[in-house]
């Protein structure tokens, strides 16, 4: 059976008087209340939660952000790539024992100037050691065209969504007004022999994303 990747809710700031309304998304110049630093807000990304991940597209060389952006300026900044010991919570869905190796790649994604996501992703060290998903650009189609490569291409992605408001630190680097809550989805990745190869954890804008996910019935 699949781990699931969310446990209990770890809170970031307190919201005394309970959640805040609902405001309408401001367009124009916006200014940060605390840093001072400004950018143009531009409309809502529109993250489509299925077909962005199909194998049609990273195994084609193209980003799974080519569907979510269009033609905006898109900019990955803050990138960490590393081998490091698995978070307990990773290594147990990763099929790892506790301390083990994980190769890590945090980043931060900039959309039109303004931070809209964090990420960091988790793989099995041994898995993906001297591949290109250790260096800092993964080539055409990302990291899943390269476990492609190395027999491990996904063929079964889980998605884990939960809300909640920003601790310090997530508030800072999105650069996120007061009031403004994250999303947190947990992607897991699976290889055809149902080998968990990936965990992605990722923090939104809230105030900047729909989710959007298209299915038959």
């Amino acid at each position: 059976m699949d781990q699931p990747l969310l446990g209990p809710a770890r809170h970031g700031h307190r919201v005394r008087d309970g959640p805040p309304r609902p405001r309408p998304r401001p367009h124009g110049r916006v200014r940060h209340a605390v840093t001072g630093r400004s950018w143009l807000m531009g409309p809502e990304l529109r993250r489509r939660g299925i077909t962005r991940l199909a194998r049609d597209g990273w195994g084609a060389g193209r980003s799974v952000w080519d569907g979510d952006v269009g033609e905006r300026e898109l900019v990955v900044e803050q990138l960490v790539v590393r081998v490091e010991r698995a978070p307990v919570h990773v290594a147990r869905v990763l099929g790892l024992e506790a301390g083990a190796d994980v190769l890590a790649r945090g980043r931060r994604f900039v959309l039109d100037g303004k931070p809209v996501l964090l990420a960091s992703s988790y793989f099995p060290a041994d898995l993906v050691a001297g591949s290109a998903i250790t260096r800092d650009d993964t080539g055409p189609g990302g990291s899943y065209a390269r476990l492609a490569e190395l027999g491990h291409g996904p063929v079964r992605f889980r998605e884990e969504i939960r809300s909640r408001m920003p601790t310090q630190d997530e508030a800072a680097r999105l650069g996120l007004g007061s009031g403004t809550s994250v999303v947190l989805i947990c992607r897991t990745a699976f290889g055809a022999d149902g080998r968990a190869v990936e965990v992605n954890e990722m923090t939104l804008d809230s105030a900047a994303y729909v989710l959007e996910y298209d299915f038959e019935a």
